[in-house]
């Protein structure tokens, strides 16, 4: 390359052309602040819910006095988006560090007859930019000069390095085009210079930043929230609507005894039944503030960000909170091959001698010593990458494997020089290099390359021992079994003559089997998701066999009859209509020679067809469809552009982790279920006894002030408690939930309501009876009986929350592996403890004997065999079909 014909652009025509076609900067949206976010939180669901709940008890504080109940809400509702959108902010972040990265890096570029560094933000379309090996490559363009190895994983995911070499004509750029090189691939060996033709936002590069900054669509648990708002905003309204009418019809007709025909004492009684009214109304509201969970956001933040903190141990980084419970929705899993199902760093597998002696590594291979000899001094000086500091640097990663696999603790031999070197060449394909040792100063050429290129020039090969025999009828069996194998196969020979352009009369050293071996635990990671009833496919920019083989090493298949028509490649995928991709879905397994298009093209397909789909990879190119996805994983050693797209970072890079991840998910759902079932128990007695409070002459069996206790305190409490929930293995065993489905289902139903209706006789029957009256002091003073009633209220939500926590007979199963549930609940039985002596007039409580403790507790512990004889029932009529 001669630099001083090179002139490259001037200044004005660098502005020109900046004016033009714009600069090399990536151009970002406007990011949403923080403030900005919080106010878009507050569009909850169940936040809704509970902002209207507010508004209501906020226009009748005034009249009762009662603000306690205001302040519990607006607290709850306040600190359920704060620490949601503190989680949450920076979620635009993967943008923000594609662009970080880009400032700091330089390139060389031809400005006014001068080679001169400068940012790559500046680099405009027309630029004459110097490329060399170990750099990336700043922009979008064509080779003009030289010839380059260049890795190209991170736009198309391919282990293997493509050539580019100038004067190649390509009609159209792209990644397979011999001349032409986009941004963000690197040079691994050789230099040249290149002609900007696309910079920014219209290189290939640029559209894969664009994509990053979509938006996506809502998670199943926002779905599945907005369903349950919606039921219970109608339950609430309905049960208001019912308090306040019963409690017209207590005071109007029981209490006054007024006639449906009595108008003129109606109109003479005006005052006092306006107050009459305001009284229903404020009951009414009560109620509707009851009904509504607001203890509910609180607790999914709690319980996510619990979580968080577990799945860190387990080498999983959660960087979306919402991106845990959406894992373990998930129904179609679409993940990278290279770096994700496979090391990524190819190696040798195996050499296999001339003589057909297979070795499986280089330990085996050292026995045989000059065999081993010459076998090293190829892989040594046939080589462009180096060693510094015990680290293998620069080369392709056929260089690189290679040299791994001779590299020990042992110095290499230095006595040799190297005369001249033919590189690899894509035409050629092979590469050759002649040294010369000192001692002997004799002449020894080592050639690599393709077989069906080299294995026609050799006539001879070394045996084991080193003798050097005549190479007779050599079988092509053996390269087509390693290629079987998804290895990629390499062929070393060697002469004892200098280098020649065209080489014959070789000696055969034997093949080496290169592979991106599938990692260790895939194979069990991949099974235990598919048992979860999650379809696996890998996407891969491979060929279809060598995608075909490693798919089977992963266990993608259980047998050959799985693989019909599960295996696609991009050109098949392209041809093919968005309507009849759909119908291949169910059956897609694997899908080779795959572009970032068609990433998110399948991404999109299966959200169309009701998929929850999970995105793994470790790429630039695998971002876009990554946050397309409902929930994505990033690799930890992937780029950063990929690991800030994902919700979630596999620290291990293990697969095994997103098995992991998927079980958190599950559980997490679970939890959140089960938290329902109690607050939703606990709400459903407290309407039912305040409907049927002044039926039985009793106004207001538990007071706003213990309301707030139960609502505010307790279901915060229980919220941590129900957040420490094992994950269990037979969660994984269990089919997907759907997008949509609703998070209230007929079993949780069924508990609810029999639990409650249950809870609500028995409360009924303790404000009814005589005998309670009798036990529990009320001809000293009705506190001490109401009180008694509040402590079997909260007795019996205690006792629920274990009927809630297990659908198993047995309530303390897996407690031990939740000691935060028990101590919490503990907990609450001390603070009511607490309340009962200390609470005095503010939540209408007066001190109980410790015998009349243990009453309360043992008859609000009835709800405990009444739980247990409900699930013996459903178990048994699950039995005979009859559910």
């Amino acid at each position: 390359m001669q630099e001083h014909t090179i002139h490259g652009l001037t200044e004005k025509q660098a502005e020109q052309s900046r004016n033009t076609h714009g600069s090399n900067r990536l151009t970002s949206r406007a990011k949403q602040g923080f403030f900005k976010q919080l106010l878009t939180n507050f569009g909850d669901p169940i936040i809704k819910v509970l902002l209207c709940a507010l508004a209501l008890n906020l226009l009748f504080l005034f009249r009762n006095h009662d603000w306690y109940e205001s302040v519990g809400i607006a607290i709850a509702v306040f600190l359920a988006t704060f620490v949601s959108t503190l989680s949450e902010y920076g979620s635009e972040a993967a943008f923000e560090k594609l662009q970080e990265e880009a400032c700091g890096i330089t390139c060389r570029v031809y400005r006014n007859g001068h080679l001169r560094a400068l940012p790559l933000d500046d680099i405009v379309v027309g630029d004459v930019v110097s490329l060399q090996s170990g750099e990336r490559i700043p922009a979008d363009g064509i080779l003009t000069d030289g010839c380059l190895q260049v890795d190209q994983s991170a736009l198309n995911g391919e282990s293997e390095e493509t050539e580019k070499c100038a004067g190649v004509q390509d009609e159209v750029p792209s990644l397979t085009s011999r001349s032409h090189v986009f941004r963000g691939s690197v040079i691994n060996s050789g230099s040249g210079c290149m002609k900007v033709t696309a910079v920014g936002d219209h290189t290939l590069y640029g559209g894969v930043a664009d994509a990053l900054q979509e938006e996506t669509r809502e998670s199943p648990l926002k779905v599945r929230l907005a369903g349950l708002a919606k039921t219970l905003s109608v339950i609430g309204f309905i049960a208001a609507i019912a308090v306040g009418l019963a409690d017209l019809f207590y005071n109007l007709v029981v209490v006054n005894q007024y006639q449906w025909d009595d108008i003129v004492r109606c109109i003479r009684d005006i005052p006092h039944l306006c107050n009459t009214v305001l009284h229903a109304l404020t009951l009414a509201i009560t109620v509707l503030v009851v009904a509504v969970p607001e203890g509910l956001p609180m607790m999914i933040t709690v319980v996510l960000s619990s979580n968080m903190k577990r799945m860190l141990s387990q080498h999983v980084l959660v960087r979306k909170l919402v991106g845990i419970e959406t894992s373990g929705s998930i129904t179609m899993l679409f993940t990278d091959k290279t770096g994700t199902l496979t090391e990524g760093k190819p190696k040798v597998s195996v050499f296999a001698a001339a003589d057909g002696t297979l070795y499986p590594d280089a330990n085996a291979l050292r026995v045989q010593k000059p065999l081993w000899k010459a076998v090293r001094d190829s892989c040594l000086y046939n080589n462009e990458s180096t060693i510094s500091g015990g680290e293998i640097l620069g080369g392709n990663t056929t260089d690189r494997a290679l040299l791994s696999y001779i590299h020990d603790r042992h110095p290499f031999p230095s006595d040799a020089q190297i005369i001249r070197r033919i590189p690899f060449d894509s035409d050629r394909k092979w590469s050759a290099t002649e040294i010369r040792t000192r001692k002997k100063r004799q002449a020894v050429t080592f050639y690599k390359g393709a077989p069906d290129r080299l294995l026609s020039c050799c006539d001879r090969y070394m045996s084991s021992d080193g003798t050097i025999l005549s190479l007779d009828g050599y079988s092509r069996n053996l390269i087509k079994e390693l290629e079987d194998k998804a290895m990629r196969v390499v062929l070393l020979a060697f002469d004892n003559s200098p280098i020649r352009d065209t080489p014959n009369g070789l000696i055969l050293l034997g093949l080496v089997g290169l592979r991106d071996d599938v990692r260790a635990q895939v194979r069990k990671a991949v099974t235990d998701v598919k048992s979860a009833g999650i379809q696996t496919v890998m996407i891969t920019g491979d060929s279809k066999e060598t995608a075909t083989v490693i798919a089977r090493s992963a266990g993608f298949f259980k047998n050959q009859s799985e693989e019909v028509g599960s295996i696609l490649t991009g050109e098949e995928l392209a041809r093919l209509s968005d309507d009849e991709v759909r119908a291949r879905l169910p059956r897609l397994a694997v899908i080779a020679r795959a572009l970032p298009g068609d990433k998110s093209r399948l991404v999109r397909l299966a959200q169309e067809s009701g998929y929850v789909v999970g995105m793994t990879g470790d790429g630039v190119n695998d971002a876009p469809a990554m946050k397309k996805a409902d929930v994505s994983f990033a690799m930890g050693s992937g780029t950063e552009v990929a690991k800030q797209a994902g919700d979630i970072v596999i620290l291990d890079d293990n697969f095994a982790s997103i098995a992991k991840a998927i079980l958190f998910g599950r559980t997490i759902f679970k939890s959140i279920r089960k938290f329902i079932v109690f607050q939703l128990t606990m709400n459903f007695c407290a309407v039912g006894i305040s409907v049927i409070g002044p039926f039985i002459g009793i106004d207001s069996p538990v007071t706003v002030m213990q309301m707030l206790w139960v609502n505010i305190i307790m279901d915060t409490l229980a919220g941590l408690a129900f957040a420490g929930e094992p994950p269990l293995p037979e969660y994984m065993t269990e089919p997907p939930k759907r997008r949509d489905e609703p998070i209230l289902n007929r079993y949780m139903l069924s508990q609810i309501l029999l639990t409650g209706v249950f809870t609500i006789g028995l409360s009924v029957t303790f404000l009814t009876w005589d005998w309670s009256k009798l036990l529990f002091r009320y001809h000293i003073h009705p506190v001490y009986w109401m009180t008694a009633f509040f402590t079997f209220f909260i007795f019996c939500g205690i006792c629920n929350s274990f009927n809630a926590r297990t659908t198993r007979l047995n309530l303390l199963s897996h407690l031990h592996r939740n000691p935060g549930f028990a101590v919490i609940m503990v907990t609450v039985t001390i603070v009511q403890l607490l309340l009962i002596y200390f609470g005095g007039a503010l939540f209408r409580a007066a001190p109980l004997t410790l015998q009349e403790i243990l009453i309360v507790f043992l008859f609000a512990a009835l709800v405990i065999p009444f739980d247990i004889l409900r699930k013996c029932l459903l178990r048994l009529c699950h039995r005979h079909g009859r559910l």
